[in-house]
């Protein structure tokens, strides 16, 4: 009789094993399922909110560069003096023999200054084939003055629109206007 109730035991025993067994794989089983579903949507939560902020950035940003460039004050105005004058040689029968002008401009902004010094040799030829144009008798009058500086205003404002995308000289002056 003790045999059969060691065997019973033992059934009962691996019974009672087995139940527990298959308590802990449901409880594990339910928890991963419940961690699934309850912590998948947090995380979607969290992805949605990161995403709206990031548009809600992404809107901000488009939104001050925007206002930058309503609200950017206006560059200011900036004189740029040529380094070396323009010197030209007029033939022999004219009333002069050379004339040296020196010049300083008058533009919106540093990057127009850059402009200007990167194609100073084209600007320089053009306001040189000008200046011989003019001739050395017209040259000598006011408006003979007036209008060379006007084409020379011109042609600087024709190379900057060409090399650089956009005119912004704004005065040509005369530093120095020598006939000899």
């Amino acid at each position: 009789m003790a045999e059969t109730q060691g065997k019973d035991e033992g059934k009962k025993s691996s019974k009672k094993l087995i139940i527990i067994i298959a308590v802990v794989v449901l409880a594990l089983a339910g928890g991963g399922a419940a961690y699934f579903f309850l912590a998948k949507p947090a995380e979607n939560g969290k992805e949605a909110a990161d995403a709206k902020h990031g548009e809600n950035k992404h809107a901000e940003s488009s939104a001050h560069e925007a206002e930058t460039d309503h609200d950017k004050p206006p560059e200011p105005d900036v004189y740029y003096a040529f380094p070396t004058p323009l010197l030209v040689d007029y033939p022999s029968g004219a009333s002069a023999r050379v004339i040296k002008i020196s010049l300083t401009v008058l533009t919106k902004g540093e990057a127009s200054i850059e402009a200007m010094k990167k194609h100073e040799p084209m600007i320089r030829n053009n306001l040189l084939m000008v200046i011989s144009s003019v001739g050395a008798d017209k040259a000598k009058t006011l408006e003979g003055k007036q209008e060379l500086r006007a084409m020379m205003q011109q042609e600087i404002g024709k190379v900057l629109e060409k090399m650089a995308g956009k005119n912004t000289l704004k005065e040509v002056y005369f530093t120095d206007f020598i006939m000899q």
